[in-house]
């Protein structure tokens, strides 16, 4: 190995524990979330994704009919 790749491979080495070592001094300063507030949003998120697909399948289930219902009012007619 030539000098100049050993001392690429010592700078990204020396590079890489840097940026861990940073990475867990900002780790530190992260406010995590209690467990109750996890279970709360992720009741929010499940009550909102039901809710949100039962009405567009609802939504869906009407654009569907009224298609169809305009579809055969045209064919019937010529």
């Amino acid at each position: 190995m030539t000098t100049a790749a050993a001392e690429y491979v010592t700078s990204r080495w020396t590079r890489l524990k840097s940026f861990f070592t940073d990475v867990r001094l900002e780790m530190k300063k992260v406010s995590w979330p209690s467990r109750k507030e996890i279970t709360g949003t992720t009741i929010v998120v499940l009550f909102a994704v039901f809710f949100f697909g039962f009405y567009l399948g609802l939504l869906d289930v009407g654009f569907s009919r009224l298609v169809q219902k305009i579809l055969h009012f045209f064919r019937t007619t010529t």
